[in-house]
Protein backbone atom coordinates (compact mmCIF):
# COMPACT_ATOMS: atom_id res chain seq x y z
CA UNK A 1 0.00 0.00 0.00
CA UNK A 2 1.30 3.43 -0.94
CA UNK A 3 0.07 5.80 1.81
CA UNK A 4 0.53 8.80 -0.48
CA UNK A 5 -1.93 7.50 -3.09
CA UNK A 6 -4.16 5.21 -1.01
CA UNK A 7 -7.80 6.20 -1.50
CA UNK A 8 -10.23 4.04 0.50
CA UNK A 9 -13.87 3.92 -0.48
CA UNK A 10 -15.52 3.76 2.93
CA UNK A 11 -13.56 6.13 5.18
CA UNK A 12 -11.32 9.16 4.93
CA UNK A 13 -7.54 8.90 4.71
CA UNK A 14 -4.73 11.43 4.90
CA UNK A 15 -0.98 10.99 5.29
CA UNK A 16 1.58 13.50 6.48
CA UNK A 17 5.03 13.23 8.05
CA UNK A 18 4.71 9.52 8.71
CA UNK A 19 1.25 9.80 10.30
CA UNK A 20 -1.84 8.32 8.66
CA UNK A 21 -5.22 9.68 9.76
CA UNK A 22 -8.26 7.43 9.35
CA UNK A 23 -11.56 9.34 9.53
CA UNK A 24 -14.90 7.60 9.91
CA UNK A 25 -16.87 9.99 7.78
CA UNK A 26 -20.60 9.48 7.68
CA UNK A 27 -21.36 12.43 9.98
CA UNK A 28 -25.05 12.60 9.09
CA UNK A 29 -25.44 9.20 10.84
CA UNK A 30 -22.74 9.73 13.49
CA UNK A 31 -20.24 7.66 11.50
CA UNK A 32 -21.71 4.15 11.68
CA UNK A 33 -19.85 1.12 10.36
CA UNK A 34 -21.14 -1.08 7.56
CA UNK A 35 -20.18 -4.53 6.28
CA UNK A 36 -17.99 -2.81 3.70
CA UNK A 37 -16.28 -0.35 6.05
CA UNK A 38 -15.52 -3.10 8.57
CA UNK A 39 -13.81 -5.11 5.85
CA UNK A 40 -11.93 -2.18 4.34
CA UNK A 41 -10.68 -1.06 7.75
CA UNK A 42 -9.55 -4.61 8.53
CA UNK A 43 -7.70 -4.88 5.23
CA UNK A 44 -6.10 -1.46 5.71
CA UNK A 45 -4.70 -2.25 9.16
CA UNK A 46 -3.43 -5.57 7.86
CA UNK A 47 -1.68 -3.79 5.00
CA UNK A 48 0.03 -1.44 7.47
CA UNK A 49 2.20 -4.38 8.58
CA UNK A 50 3.88 -4.04 5.19
CA UNK A 51 3.79 -0.23 5.01
CA UNK A 52 6.85 1.08 6.86
CA UNK A 53 6.32 4.62 5.55
CA UNK A 54 3.40 4.85 7.99
CA UNK A 55 4.95 5.29 11.43
CA UNK A 56 1.80 5.98 13.48
CA UNK A 57 -1.97 6.11 12.93
CA UNK A 58 -4.74 8.39 14.18
CA UNK A 59 -8.36 7.21 14.12
CA UNK A 60 -11.10 9.80 14.42
CA UNK A 61 -14.66 10.56 13.38
CA UNK A 62 -16.19 13.43 11.42
CA UNK A 63 -18.78 15.94 12.55
CA UNK A 64 -18.25 15.95 16.31
CA UNK A 65 -18.76 12.21 16.88
CA UNK A 66 -16.46 9.20 16.81
CA UNK A 67 -18.78 6.38 15.75
CA UNK A 68 -22.29 5.14 16.50
CA UNK A 69 -21.22 1.54 15.85
CA UNK A 70 -22.83 -0.91 13.49
CA UNK A 71 -25.38 0.73 11.22
CA UNK A 72 -28.88 -0.21 12.38
CA UNK A 73 -30.34 -0.50 8.89
CA UNK A 74 -27.29 -1.76 6.98
CA UNK A 75 -26.03 -4.25 9.58
CA UNK A 76 -28.42 -4.90 12.47
CA UNK A 77 -31.45 -5.48 10.27
CA UNK A 78 -29.74 -7.89 7.86
CA UNK A 79 -28.23 -9.84 10.79
CA UNK A 80 -31.71 -10.75 12.03
CA UNK A 81 -32.27 -12.57 8.73
CA UNK A 82 -28.96 -14.51 8.60
CA UNK A 83 -28.39 -18.17 9.37
CA UNK A 84 -25.74 -19.28 11.85
CA UNK A 85 -22.90 -19.68 9.30
CA UNK A 86 -23.56 -16.15 8.05
CA UNK A 87 -23.69 -14.74 11.57
CA UNK A 88 -20.45 -16.45 12.54
CA UNK A 89 -18.75 -15.18 9.38
CA UNK A 90 -19.80 -11.65 10.35
CA UNK A 91 -18.67 -11.85 13.97
CA UNK A 92 -15.34 -13.32 12.93
CA UNK A 93 -14.89 -10.56 10.36
CA UNK A 94 -15.54 -7.83 12.93
CA UNK A 95 -13.17 -9.52 15.35
CA UNK A 96 -10.56 -9.60 12.61
CA UNK A 97 -10.62 -5.79 12.59
CA UNK A 98 -9.48 -5.77 16.21
CA UNK A 99 -6.85 -8.43 15.45
CA UNK A 100 -5.58 -6.27 12.58
CA UNK A 101 -5.43 -3.15 14.76
CA UNK A 102 -3.57 -4.96 17.52
CA UNK A 103 -1.38 -6.78 14.98
CA UNK A 104 -0.09 -3.78 13.04
CA UNK A 105 3.20 -2.49 14.48
CA UNK A 106 2.28 1.18 14.33
CA UNK A 107 0.92 2.86 17.49
CA UNK A 108 -2.73 3.83 17.00
CA UNK A 109 -4.06 7.00 18.66
CA UNK A 110 -7.85 7.44 18.84
CA UNK A 111 -9.23 11.00 18.89
CA UNK A 112 -12.65 10.52 20.49
CA UNK A 113 -15.43 13.10 20.49
CA UNK A 114 -19.15 12.82 21.10
CA UNK A 115 -20.79 9.47 20.47
CA UNK A 116 -18.45 6.49 20.75
CA UNK A 117 -20.62 3.42 21.15
CA UNK A 118 -20.89 -0.23 20.15
CA UNK A 119 -18.32 -1.13 17.54
CA UNK A 120 -17.11 2.47 17.70
CA UNK A 121 -16.22 1.96 21.36
CA UNK A 122 -14.42 -1.24 20.35
CA UNK A 123 -12.33 0.62 17.76
CA UNK A 124 -11.34 3.15 20.42
CA UNK A 125 -10.60 0.32 22.86
CA UNK A 126 -8.45 -1.50 20.29
CA UNK A 127 -6.32 1.61 19.79
CA UNK A 128 -3.13 1.99 21.79
CA UNK A 129 -3.83 5.48 23.14
CA UNK A 130 -7.01 7.50 23.45
CA UNK A 131 -7.46 11.27 23.62
CA UNK A 132 -11.02 12.40 24.24
CA UNK A 133 -13.07 15.56 24.51
CA UNK A 134 -15.12 16.36 27.63
CA UNK A 135 -18.19 15.65 25.50
CA UNK A 136 -17.15 12.07 24.66
CA UNK A 137 -19.59 9.38 25.75
CA UNK A 138 -18.44 5.78 25.37
CA UNK A 139 -20.81 2.83 25.65
CA UNK A 140 -20.43 -0.88 25.00
CA UNK A 141 -24.16 -1.11 24.47
CA UNK A 142 -24.47 -4.62 23.04
CA UNK A 143 -26.69 -5.78 25.90
CA UNK A 144 -29.19 -3.08 24.98
CA UNK A 145 -29.87 -4.86 21.69
CA UNK A 146 -30.11 -8.27 23.31
CA UNK A 147 -26.49 -9.31 22.75
CA UNK A 148 -23.66 -10.27 25.07
CA UNK A 149 -20.96 -7.84 26.10
CA UNK A 150 -18.33 -10.23 24.76
CA UNK A 151 -17.99 -8.54 21.38
CA UNK A 152 -14.82 -8.15 19.32
CA UNK A 153 -12.52 -8.90 22.26
CA UNK A 154 -14.19 -6.59 24.79
CA UNK A 155 -14.10 -9.13 27.62
CA UNK A 156 -10.37 -9.64 27.10
CA UNK A 157 -9.18 -6.09 26.41
CA UNK A 158 -11.46 -3.76 28.38
CA UNK A 159 -10.74 -5.28 31.84
CA UNK A 160 -7.03 -4.86 31.18
CA UNK A 161 -7.56 -1.15 30.55
CA UNK A 162 -10.06 -0.19 33.27
CA UNK A 163 -10.23 -3.22 35.58
CA UNK A 164 -12.56 -6.21 35.84
CA UNK A 165 -15.24 -4.60 38.00
CA UNK A 166 -15.58 -1.45 35.92
CA UNK A 167 -15.54 -3.43 32.67
CA UNK A 168 -18.19 -5.77 34.05
CA UNK A 169 -20.45 -2.83 34.87
CA UNK A 170 -20.14 -1.31 31.41
CA UNK A 171 -20.56 -4.62 29.58
CA UNK A 172 -23.54 -5.80 31.66
CA UNK A 173 -25.43 -2.50 31.73
CA UNK A 174 -24.46 -0.96 28.40
CA UNK A 175 -24.46 2.45 30.07
CA UNK A 176 -22.35 5.35 28.86
CA UNK A 177 -18.98 6.02 30.43
CA UNK A 178 -18.51 9.77 30.71
CA UNK A 179 -15.29 11.41 29.60
CA UNK A 180 -14.41 12.14 33.22
CA UNK A 181 -14.94 8.51 34.20
CA UNK A 182 -12.92 7.37 31.20
CA UNK A 183 -10.05 9.59 32.27
CA UNK A 184 -10.20 8.54 35.93
CA UNK A 185 -10.42 4.86 34.98
CA UNK A 186 -7.53 4.97 32.54
CA UNK A 187 -9.53 4.44 29.35
CA UNK A 188 -8.64 7.93 28.12
CA UNK A 189 -5.06 9.11 28.38
CA UNK A 190 -6.19 12.73 28.64
CA UNK A 191 -9.07 15.07 27.83
CA UNK A 192 -8.67 17.79 25.21
CA UNK A 193 -11.10 20.49 24.02
CA UNK A 194 -13.10 19.45 20.98
CA UNK A 195 -11.46 21.97 18.68
CA UNK A 196 -8.04 20.64 19.61
CA UNK A 197 -8.45 16.90 19.99
CA UNK A 198 -7.57 15.87 16.44
CA UNK A 199 -4.54 18.15 16.31
CA UNK A 200 -3.40 16.88 19.70
CA UNK A 201 -3.81 13.27 18.59
CA UNK A 202 -1.87 13.94 15.41
CA UNK A 203 0.87 15.71 17.38
CA UNK A 204 1.12 12.73 19.72
CA UNK A 205 1.22 10.35 16.75
CA UNK A 206 3.88 12.50 15.09
CA UNK A 207 6.03 12.40 18.22
CA UNK A 208 5.79 8.62 18.15
CA UNK A 209 6.54 8.59 14.43
CA UNK A 210 9.69 10.61 15.12
CA UNK A 211 10.83 8.08 17.71
CA UNK A 212 12.44 4.64 17.36
CA UNK A 213 9.59 3.12 15.38
CA UNK A 214 11.08 -0.36 15.10
CA UNK A 215 11.32 -0.42 18.89
CA UNK A 216 7.75 0.92 19.18
CA UNK A 217 6.61 -2.07 17.14
CA UNK A 218 8.43 -4.38 19.54
CA UNK A 219 6.76 -2.66 22.51
CA UNK A 220 3.33 -3.14 20.95
CA UNK A 221 4.04 -6.78 20.21
CA UNK A 222 5.14 -7.42 23.78
CA UNK A 223 2.15 -5.61 25.23
CA UNK A 224 -0.04 -7.97 23.22
CA UNK A 225 1.82 -11.24 23.71
CA UNK A 226 2.62 -10.94 27.41
CA UNK A 227 -1.05 -10.98 28.43
CA UNK A 228 -1.19 -14.72 28.92
CA UNK A 229 2.31 -15.89 29.86
CA UNK A 230 4.06 -16.33 33.18
CA UNK A 231 6.30 -13.62 34.60
CA UNK A 232 9.32 -15.81 33.94
CA UNK A 233 8.36 -16.23 30.29
CA UNK A 234 7.58 -12.52 29.95
CA UNK A 235 10.98 -11.52 31.30
CA UNK A 236 12.73 -13.89 28.90
CA UNK A 237 10.62 -12.61 25.99
CA UNK A 238 11.57 -9.05 26.89
CA UNK A 239 15.25 -9.99 27.19
CA UNK A 240 15.21 -11.34 23.65
CA UNK A 241 13.13 -8.43 22.32
CA UNK A 242 15.39 -5.82 23.89
CA UNK A 243 18.50 -7.56 22.59
CA UNK A 244 17.04 -7.28 19.09
CA UNK A 245 16.46 -3.55 19.63
CA UNK A 246 20.04 -3.16 20.84
CA UNK A 247 21.21 -4.38 17.43
CA UNK A 248 19.38 -1.57 15.60
CA UNK A 249 20.95 1.54 14.13
CA UNK A 250 18.52 3.66 16.16
CA UNK A 251 20.10 2.37 19.38
CA UNK A 252 23.55 3.33 18.13
CA UNK A 253 22.27 6.71 16.94
CA UNK A 254 20.82 7.42 20.38
CA UNK A 255 24.14 6.62 22.07
CA UNK A 256 26.14 8.72 19.63
CA UNK A 257 23.71 11.64 20.02
CA UNK A 258 23.86 11.38 23.80
CA UNK A 259 27.66 11.34 23.74
CA UNK A 260 27.63 14.43 21.51
CA UNK A 261 24.96 16.10 23.71
CA UNK A 262 22.55 16.20 20.76
CA UNK A 263 19.01 15.01 20.18
CA UNK A 264 18.91 11.68 18.31
CA UNK A 265 17.26 11.47 14.89
CA UNK A 266 15.61 8.08 14.71
CA UNK A 267 15.02 6.38 11.35
CA UNK A 268 13.29 3.15 12.36
CA UNK A 269 16.10 0.79 11.37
Amino acid sequence: MNPETFSPEHFGWSFDEGVATVTLNRPERKNPLTFESYAELRDTFRALVYTPAVKAVVVTGAGGNFSSGGDVHEIIGPLTEMDMPGLLAFTRMTGDLVKAMRGCPQPIVAAVDGVCVGAGAIVAMASDLRLATPEAKTAFLFTRVGLAGCDMGACAILPRIIGQGRASELLFTGRSMSAEEGLAWGFHNRLVPANEVLAEAQALARSLANGPTFAHGITKTQLNTEWNVSLETAIEMEAQAQAICMATNDFRRAFEAFAAKQKPEFKGD
